[in-house]
């Protein structure tokens, strides 16, 4: 019975083994699972930072878009602004000088309601008021 008994023990102690791998296998195999589901929350994690990101650079983007129009904007204005000052200063220019032309023609012409003495000595050309 010795014999017998040994491959007994030895047919229990093999399927001992065998249950002791198979909860070695299944322990792996639950690790490996759970390390999956966290990984994979971790991707969805990173993935909607990415889209946050993305909306964000978007945003940015648009912003940037309008400051460089804004800034566009003022510079014609900063343009236009130059133009106008320059032309205003120009027009000033223009009518002082008309100003003293006018003053020098006026002052050199003699004044036209003194009227004129003709040849036979007569005041001619002056103006009456016959408003009464």
């Amino acid at each position: 019975m010795p014999v017998a008994s040994f491959s007994g023990t030895q047919a229990a102690g093999s399927a001992l083994w065998a249950q002791i791998q198979q909860q070695q296998a299944q322990r792996t195999a639950d690790q490996a699972e759970q390390r999956a589901r966290a990984l994979q929350s971790q991707a969805q994690a990173a993935q909607s930072e990415a889209v946050r990101a993305q909306e964000t650079a978007r945003a940015l983007q648009s912003e940037s878009t309008a400051a460089q129009n804004d800034a566009g904007e003022a510079r014609r204005s900063v343009i236009a602004l130059r133009s106008q000052s320059a032309l205003q200063e120009r027009f000033s220019n223009v009518q002082g000088q008309i100003a003293r032309v006018l003053d020098t023609t006026l002052s050199a012409t003699p004044n036209a309601s003194a009227g004129v003495v003709n040849t036979s000595g007569q005041q001619t050309g002056t103006v009456i008021d016959v408003t009464a």
